[in-house]
């Protein structure tokens, strides 16, 4: 079973960056699929962004392209969101989730299909 531990978050102004990462321990890095999913006060909890076990592919979600890159280093046990070019409705708290999937090519979106998540680390944009 893995563990999954978020940070990198913060308050930051609009057109602020940070990187987000997720430290995996516990289980077999390379064999999981990673996501990124947020959740503000009073939303349920969207999709954000997922990288295929390999790092061939990726995905995310339209309100966050071109803004937010998903990456993994699977020696290192680690996934990273950089998150650039904030905006007040990016905040949130942003989670790593993890799937167990067979093949090196898929790429997770729905929460359901994630086994495993951290316990999310805050980001807050002020405007």
């Amino acid at each position: 079973q893995v563990q999954l531990v978020e940070s990198g978050g913060g308050l930051v102004q609009a057109g602020g960056s940070l990187r987000l990462s997720c430290a995996a321990s516990g289980g077999s890095f390379s064999t999981y699929a990673m996501g990124w999913f947020r959740q503000a006060p009073g939303k349920e909890r969207e999709f954000v962004s997922a990288i295929s076990r390999s790092a061939t592919f990726t995905n995310y979600a339209d309100s966050v392209k071109g803004r937010f890159t998903i990456s993994r280093d699977n020696a290192k046990n680690t996934v990273w969101l950089q998150v650039n070019s904030l905006k007040p409705e990016d905040t949130a708290l942003y989670y790593c989730a993890a799937d167990p999937v067979g093949n090196n090519w898929y790429v997770p979106v729905r929460s359901y299909e994630f086994n495993y998540w951290g316990q999310g680390t805050q980001v807050t944009v002020s405007s």
